[in-house]
This record gives C-alpha cells, structure tokens and sequence, in this order.
C-alpha cells in the first residue's frame, strides 16, 4: 500500500479511543500534521489528569476511570470525587502528558521530526515502528503518579491533596504549552 493510501485510509476510520473525539487543545496540531503531505497522526492525547481504581491483579483493561480531564482541574473536583468513590481497588491520582503517533512518509521525515520534537521537550519519543510503517511515538516528560487510596482506605489528607493538584495543573500546563511550540514550529515546515 502506498503512503497516500494508508493516510487516507487512517483519516477515514472512526475515533475509537474511548472519548470519541479528538482533544481540543491538541486539534490545531493534529489538523496541521494531517494537512502536509508527509505526516498523519493515528493517535493522540493533549495530556491528562485522572483518578483510576486499578484492581488487584494490576490490569488497565479492568481498570475503571473514575475522573478525567484533558485540562486544568479544581481541588474541589478532585475531592469530591475522591469523597464518592466505593471501591476496594487501589485508585491512583495521576497526570499524564502528551502523546501523538504519526506516520511519516520517509526515514529522512521521521528524523527530522524526532529531532525538532526532542529538541521542543518531548523526550521520550522514538521510532515505534519501521517494518511496513515508519511510526513515530512523541511523548512529553510530565507525569506523575501517586496512589491515594489503598484497599479503600484513603492515603492522604487534603492538604497533601491540594498539592498533588497543583502540581499536576503545573505539569499539565507545561505538557500544553509543548503543543503549542509543536505546532509553531510545524507551521515552518
């Protein structure tokens, strides 16, 4: 199949993550990969903070989100879901960054993104795959995990709380602001 051919066969398709839709913060850069005639995302994410309740056996697929969002959030969100949650299960408060997959036309394409996306933040990047696609996985650095309930009982105090709130705005500011120098400097190519 040819590159032309696989890009609109993957623009064609679905969105089948289990928001349905494209984040917004991430959409100008998305639509501007998938203008040139090089590159076209497959996948991605704007960054995120969630609560999840992580089973036993340590499974994502039996995991349930208990909250999301793709953008800044309140103390007063995070505590009121913590206040409603009924489980068992560990639930971990995280943040997560950006992540975009992109199909790129050639190795010299994948390279020179690489080396614009690691030089912009987003360090954790790499080549996912090369066999009949050249895939490109760009991941910003912000994270942070931290379990705040254990076997239903809750590890921290809201002080504590407040803290790992403001800290995953911060990181999520930090992995949105990359987006935006992302889709600055495509803009040039």
């Amino acid at each position: 199949m040819t590159f032309e051919l696989d890009k609109k066969n993957a623009l064609g398709k679905l969105d089948k993550s289990s928001k349905g839709s494209i984040d917004e913060k991430i959409m100008p850069l998305v639509e501007l990969f998938n203008s040139k005639d090089n590159y076209y995302t497959t996948s991605t994410c704007s960054g995120r903070i969630l609560l999840i309740a992580v089973p036993d056996e340590n499974k994502k697929y039996n995991s349930n989100w208990e909250f999301l969002s793709h953008s800044n959030v309140d103390f007063s969100e995070i505590k009121s879901e913590i206040d409603k949650i009924d489980t068992k299960d560990d639930v971990w408060f995280k943040q997560e960054p950006a992540i975009i997959h992109v199909c790129c036309r050639t190795l010299d394409d994948a390279s020179n993104l690489l080396e614009l996306c690691k030089h912009l933040g987003f360090k954790r990047s790499g080549i996912s795959t090369i066999s009949n696609k050249i895939m490109l996985e760009l991941i910003s650095t912000e994270n942070m995990g931290v379990p705040v309930i254990k076997s239903g009982k809750l590890l921290v105090d809201y002080d504590y709380l407040r803290i790992l709130v403001e800290e995953a705005n911060k990181k999520l500011n930090k992995t949105h602001e990359k987006i935006d120098k992302l889709l600055d400097k495509l803009k040039e190519l």
